[in-house]
């Protein structure tokens, strides 16, 4: 009678977890920059001599397309451990032109996740751009447009100072709209400090983006992501930004930055003279940190820095393994880790 009264009541407390139990949709959104994916033809109209087979850095068409499957075989992996499936939404940066993403995406590894490319020609003097890739089975875009960055050296006003576009695509993510927005702020040559008034200078242009998708709706989600040779705590990201190291602190159409705690804890996506930076970033507006999970709300966020894409031995041991080094192809990814974030929602 006692075991079968146990029994009785394990079958209850099973059945009531079990109908209190929720599930959840989950879509990881990653960025990645693919460090100089450039093919193997002399562009007379770009500084991309060097990606050439007979360039300094002797890329051959075997090294590209091993560069490709490398690359492909991140991308797939990215976000896998707990959403199951490749991210939905991939904002990429150092890509020559579109014919490098039609390569990529026809790789093994991606062929099957049907992804669909969104790129401009930017007007930056190397000739690289920033793209986004999304599922078409999960994303249907609604808007696309690139946003020129107009810079002027600060000692010679007459000077442009040509680099990359931000990238703003909106759409419906399983349904519910999203505006992406891809970076890749200029960099820090020169040293930080001479170059920081051309890193603000993007921010400003970012923030004038947000503010204009805010205008048309106060509670926009809107994720600004890309590499943009700043940190967490740098001035263009904490004041010209605005963006938040506390979901609490965030006003509406603000900002909540999740990779400030890893930058924190001195985790990174880049080094550089074995100092560590988290300039690969993920923002969020204050509508995706909302704790009413009835539609995409961030979860959790992480840099994809598995033991294969760390640099083994040598000089660099430790290092994410970039692709080449010396003027050689080392048969590495990317001189940057991938970084993401999971965003989930109850399902009905």
């Amino acid at each position: 009678m006692i075991k079968a009264l146990i029994q009785v009541l394990l079958l209850i407390s099973i059945s009531m977890f079990s109908q209190d139990k929720k599930a959840y949709t989950i879509q990881t959104i990653a960025f990645y920059n693919l460090e100089n994916l450039f093919d193997t033809v002399d562009d007379p109209f770009t500084f991309d001599d060097d990606k050439t087979p007979h360039g300094k850095d002797h890329w051959t068409n075997e090294a590209y397309h091993q560069k490709l499957a490398n690359i492909a075989r991140v991308i797939s992996g990215i976000g896998t451990d707990t959403a199951v499936n490749a991210p939905a939404i991939v904002g990429v940066c150092e890509i020559e032109n579109r014919q490098v993403l039609e390569d990529l995406i026809n790789q093994k590894a991606l062929r099957d996740k049907n992804y669909g490319i969104f790129h401009f020609d930017s007007p930056d003097r190397r000739g690289i751009d920033v793209a986004l890739l999304y599922k078409k089975t999960i994303f249907k875009p609604k808007h696309s447009v690139a946003y020129e960055l107009k810079i002027f050296d600060q000692d010679h006003q007459d000077k442009r100072i040509y680099t990359r576009d931000q990238l703003v695509v909106s759409g419906y993510l399983d349904g519910e709209l999203l505006h992406f927005i891809v970076n890749h702020w200029p960099s820090r040559r020169g040293g930080e400090a001479r170059s920081r008034y051309k890193r603000e200078k993007a921010a400003q242009l970012n923030t004038k983006i947000m503010d204009s998708l805010f205008a048309l709706d106060p509670y926009a989600k809107i994720i600004t992501m890309g590499d943009f040779n700043d940190a967490p705590n740098d001035r263009s990201i904490r004041q010209v930004l605005q963006a938040k190291s506390k979901k609490e602190e965030v006003v509406l159409k603000g900002l909540y930055n999740p990779m400030y705690a890893m930058a924190k804890k001195g985790m990174g996506t880049h080094a550089w003279r074995d100092t560590w930076a988290i300039f690969d970033q993920i923002i969020l507006s204050k509508s995706l940190i909302a704790t009413d999970y009835t539609t995409y709300t961030y979860f959790k966020t992480g840099i994809y820095n598995k033991d294969f894409l760390t640099t083994p031995n040598g000089k660099y041991k430790g290092y994410p393994f970039r692709s080449y080094s010396n003027g050689r192809y080392t048969g590495g990814y990317s001189d940057h880790y991938p970084v993401y974030v999971y965003l989930i929602k109850q399902k009905k």
